[in-house]
């Protein structure tokens, strides 16, 4: 059984000058950013990645995938703090899908777990009451193709309360 969350009051001026991301990944490279607290995205992406402040938060997507014949729904698997401005390293920690080849998502920052969801929220459940997402059928061109979004605030607080409302 989750203990009941601790629920903070964060002031309207500093609220208003975070902003909320969806960084979209795969579920391997969400246990990356779990192990190692980092993030990172290909070079493509850096009109994004250099928008993103300390002090802001990510909340982590992972795309659908099949597992020993089970499919796994696409999910949020956490929220994280931003501590770091971008940075570019090198070091290959992730793992690349087949259609960007060798990528290594050198720009990276650094990121500290708010909370790490005991089950990945289901995604495909959110999207009715998603604001971001506007086409709720083709849901999925709201994702494809971006290393992360800004997402408004109702949307980031909607997903954190589906994360602790019981499951049937």
């Amino acid at each position: 059984m989750r203990p009941d969350p601790i629920h903070f009051i964060i002031p309207e001026d500093i609220v208003s000058s975070m902003t909320r991301w969806l960084a979209i990944s795969n579920r391997e490279n969400s246990e990356v950013v779990l192990n190692k607290n980092v993030w990172g995205v290909p070079r493509r992406a850096i009109n994004q990645i250099s928008k993103v402040k300390p002090g802001d938060t990510v909340l982590i997507y992972v795309g659908q995938k099949i597992v020993d014949k089970e499919m796994l729904p696409p999910a949020i698997t956490g929220s994280f703090e931003v501590i770091s401005e971008m940075y570019e390293d090198a070091t290959e920690i992730f793992t690349s899908p087949p259609k960007l080849g060798n990528e290594i998502f050198p720009l990276r920052i650094k990121v500290k777990p708010i909370e790490i969801f005991d089950e990945p929220v289901n995604f495909k459940a959110l999207i009715p009451k998603l604001k971001f997402i506007t086409n709720k059928k083709q849901w999925s061109g709201h994702i494809r193709g971006q290393a992360m979004r800004i997402i408004p605030e109702e949307d980031y607080q909607f997903i954190m309360k589906a994360a602790h409302t019981p499951k049937d």
